[in-house]
Parts: structure tokens; C-alpha cells; sequence
């Protein structure tokens, strides 16, 4: 297992305008190619949080601030952009996982359609050896109830982008979700990820990432009772 670089590690801001003007011409050989240097120069901690987040809202704020002419070519480039992140984050979390560990729980709240952030969480979680458990967009709430209950979580990290989908009422379903028999059953840490959460209030014993190194040090500390 590669040893997890420091997210201190600082990316250039270049990176983020080369990977911003590479995904406007829609180069997709040199976004890979910028992508992977990034990545073997900084870790994937650093690379999302210094390069391929603040490329894709830069791509997003031109896209917001171009006339009806321009836009559908910034919309074009963040889609691409888009799905290059996608694919490194996928590979780079092909590490195998130790057995017997209680994976970590990675889904977007039902209706929620942005996964790159917990696509993101999932590489470096993989990175450190955690076995994770991805179910992606809008996983509806029977269905992530009955995960819950059959993995038995170390911790469940629910993303929501955007307000309409913070739901605290699926926060608390999950932090009373238990597993195993009465006397000696597991609950997981329970962390409610992503801006949409931002103007909700605080649920005891819900833990509110703002960024996905804190995301990880909340997982990787998080105890199993």
C-alpha cells in the first residue's frame, strides 16, 4: 500500500488553469496526463482538494458567468473534466482491502446525484487500506437502511450537495441503525458531508466534515461501539 502523502502538500495553481484550459479545448489526453502527474507528485488528498475541486468550480464560475453563446461549451468542459476525475479516482482506489474490517459506508442522500466528492473519499479511503462500500447517487433510504444493517459500518458518510436534499431525518435513522444482538450491538460514526448541509442544524452525534482531509481523520478515528 503507497504510503498516504500530507495534504499539506501544496499544489501549484497552475495545475488548476492547466487542467481548467486542457478541459475548455477538451484535451482529453492532457487532462489525463496532468491528472496523473498531480497525483503521483501529491497524493490524492492534496489533488482533490488543491486541484481537481478548484478546477471543476472554476470551470463551474465561467460557465455561471458566460453568456447563453459561450455556456454550453464551459458545460461541455466540465463534463469531460468531470469524468476524467472519475475514472483516476476509480482506479487509484483499486487497493485491496484487509479482511475482517468494518468497511466505511459511502452514499449520496435519495435524490442526490453529485458523487465526485465521495468518489473522491473512497480513493483515499482505499488508499489507506480501509475497505469501503460505495453506493453512489441517490441511494433510496429502505435500501440504505438494509446496508447499514448488513455490513454493520464503521462509519456511514452521507453526502448532500445541495440544500432540498439534507435530510436530518435520514441522519437520524442511520445513527440509530444497530447491528448485532441485544447487549453487544454496533453502531457506526455517522458524518453528514458536503455544502448542502451548510444551513442545517447540528444532529447529536453527527459529525459535519468541511473538507475531505477532515473527512478522513473523522473516519480513521471514528470508534466502533
Amino acid at each position: 500500500m503507497p504510503a498516504p502523502r500530507d495534504p499539506a502538500d501544496g499544489v501549484p495553481a497552475g495545475t488548476v488553469r492547466g487542467l481548467r484550459k486542457a478541459a475548455v479545448r477538451l484535451d482529453s489526453p492532457l487532462i489525463d496526463r496532468l491528472l496523473a502527474a498531480t497525483v503521483h507528485a501529491h497524493g490524492l488528498t492534496a489533488s482533490w482538494e488543491g486541484a481537481m475541486s478548484p478546477a471543476l468550480r472554476a470551470i463551474g464560475r465561467t460557465w455561471a458567468s458566460s453568456g447563453d453563446a459561450a455556456a454550453e461549451r464551459y458545460v461541455e468542459a466540465e463534463h469531460l473534466l468531470s469524468w476524467h476525475i472519475s475514472t483516476i479516482l476509480r482506479r487509484s482506489a483499486d487497493v485491496q482491502e484487509t479482511d475482517g474490517d468494518h468497511p466505511v459506508l459511502l452514499a449520496c442522500l435519495p435524490g442526490e446525484m453529485h458523487t465526485l466528492a465521495l468518489e473522491a473519499l473512497a480513493a483515499t479511503l482505499a488508499e489507506r487500506g480501509l475497505p469501503v462500500r460505495m453506493f453512489g447517487a441517490a441511494v433510496p433510504l429502505r435500501a440504505l437502511g438494509e446496508a447499514v444493517r448488513r455490513t454493520g459500518p464503521r462509519a456511514v458518510v452521507l453526502w448532500s450537495q445541495t440544500r432540498p436534499t439534507a435530510d436530518r431525518a435520514v441522519l437520524g435513522l442511520i445513527r440509530s441503525t444497530v447491528r448485532g444482538i441485544r447487549g453487544a450491538r454496533t453502531h457506526p460514526a455517522v458524518l453528514a458531508a458536503g455544502p448542502g448541509w451548510a444551513r442545517t442544524a447540528p444532529s447529536e452525534g453527527v459529525h459535519r466534515p468541511h473538507s475531505l482531509a477532515e473527512a478522513l481523520e473523522l473516519v480513521e478515528s471514528a470508534p466502533y461501539s
